[in-house]
């Protein structure tokens, strides 16, 4: 990482080392879906679609992953259980990406009764985040306090779906 100031470190800020996480950690899973899906697309222009989106996101982590030695901590090995983890990372994001959509949905509406079905909806989308959540620290499968095994799971997988074939 090339220093173009004197200001400025050698190294990321911890809230830009959390959202390289979080891009690294959708981006990985996303890319591992693609290439087990992939061989079930029949239709000729999908399939090609596929084929840009999978190398898109290679090009992204193989880009991202660039940045990892700046993040403020070294890296730890880490363990994880491939398919529990996978799998349950994969309802992580979309619970996180539900609350997000339901939040911005709320802000755009202006009929009480569909606020309300939001609303409650939101709730459900939060309490399903919790659940999930809880369920991966419980097993180690998502290290939030131990930021350096973060990362490294980040690194692991990103490079799992970059080694994967399709």
């Amino acid at each position: 990482m090339e220093n173009t100031s004197a200001s400025f470190p050698n190294h990321l800020a911890w809230h830009e080392t959390l959202e390289l996480h979080e891009l690294v950690a959708s981006q990985a899973v996303a890319l591992m879906k693609l290439k087990q899906f992939i061989g079930n697309v029949n239709d000729g222009e999908l399939r090609t679609i596929y084929e840009q989106t999978i190398q898109g996101l290679e090009n992204n982590l193989n880009e991202l992953l660039q940045f990892f030695p700046y993040a403020p901590s070294s890296q730890d090995a880490a363990d994880t259980r491939v398919s529990t983890a996978f799998y349950a990372g994969d309802l992580l994001i979309f619970a996180k990406t539900s609350v997000r959509n339901y939040s911005i949905a709320i802000t755009e509406t202006a009929t009480p009764a569909l606020r309300e079905v939001l609303r409650k909806q939101l709730q459900l989308a939060i309490d399903t985040h919790a659940r999930i959540f809880d369920f991966m620290y419980r097993r180690g499968l998502y290290p939030a306090y131990n930021f350096e095994r973060l990362l490294q799971n980040d690194i692991q997988n990103a490079n799992r779906a970059l080694q994967m074939g399709y």
